[in-house]
């Protein structure tokens, strides 16, 4: 008899490309997974892995079994989620992936509700870029994720899931009091040509944004400093070293940034607008845990 688990470590094996990085994802021991592989291999007596130079790749074996196996997994994934919703019951353990800003002003406070009423749920965080939530949810390694894209920042979701839009927020130009910009109702694009930024690392659908709102100045966003966090950004604001793109969504009090207080000023043509979702598998609609969390998430 096949063991489900070691299937899933096989499975994640093939999407990961090595033992070492399935067992950073399945949050597993290296020793771990290789003694699920090893027991795929006593149990079907054949290979599940091939030593290719310093790594290994999956058998003929291992490859057809992943490929039939994910089909019995997402079977079994939609028969336990219309068992818990016959029974009524938000119970188990849930993989979010999320972002910061999201895991600071919206997830926590509904993980905290979802703990007094939901007591039999378990929701553990991985903070993720979108496009590499939505991969991690289609291929299992995450149960669901909270995502977000700008403006036509383009965030494709596949057929095999679903996406429900729990909120949608937009970002402002922070600024020191003494900046010109400070006493300004509002800011263009054009306005913004030669300002001096903090922004996101490149590859960040932040950084994609900021750089699409300069289309049609002519100009592209001259970046300075770069950080991932946003409160590093208020911090590098606030000690006069540029200004920042900052969301509304978990953001600091501006009276309070420490060498603030800092300043927030609406942009306009374009409106840096955000879509924050929700995306699941539809193998598990049926899932009360799931549509907990989605309701609590909606809430916030």
């Amino acid at each position: 008899m096949i063991d489900l688990e070691a299937l899933r470590s096989l499975r994640a094996v093939a999407e990961e490309g090595s033992v070492v990085a399935a067992a950073a994802a399945l949050g597993y021991t290296p020793s771990a997974v290789s003694q699920q592989v090893k027991r795929l291999e006593r149990d079907t007596g054949l290979p599940m892995l091939e030593r290719v130079g310093r790594g290994v790749v999956l058998s003929r074996a291992g490859a057809q079994l992943v490929e039939d196996g994910s089909r019995l997994l997402t079977d079994l994934e939609s028969l336990e989620s219309d068992l818990h919703r016959q029974a009524e019951q938000a119970a188990g353990h849930l993989r979010l992936g999320t972002f910061s800003t999201a895991t600071r002003g919206l997830v926590a406070p509904a993980l905290a509700a979802l703990a007094t009423s939901e007591p039999l749920l378990r929701v553990t965080l991985t903070e993720l870029e979108p496009w590499d939530a939505i991969a991690h949810v289609a291929t299992g390694r995450q149960d669901a994720a909270v995502v977000h894209a700008w403006g036509d920042v383009a965030l494709d979701v596949p057929e095999h899931l679903e996406r429900t839009v729990v909120m949608r927020e937009r970002a402002d130009l922070v600024v020191r009091p003494d900046h010109p910009f400070a006493a300004r109702e509002s800011v263009t694009a054009h306005d913004l040509v030669g300002v001096t930024w903090v922004a996101t690392p490149e590859g960040t659908i932040c950084r994609q944004w900021l750089s699409r709102m300069y289309d049609g100045t002519g100009a592209r966003p001259r970046v300075a400093h770069v950080a991932g966090e946003f409160d590093s950004h208020l911090a590098l604001v606030a000690a006069g070293l540029g200004v920042s793109l900052v969301p509304r969504l978990g953001r600091s009090d501006l009276a309070a940034v420490p060498g603030g207080p800092l300043v927030a000023v609406p942009v306009v043509e374009p409106v840096p607008t955000r879509t924050v979702s929700f995306v699941s598998r539809r193998s598990m609609a049926g899932s009360p845990a799931v549509t907990a969390l989605r309701e609590a998430l909606s809430r916030g």
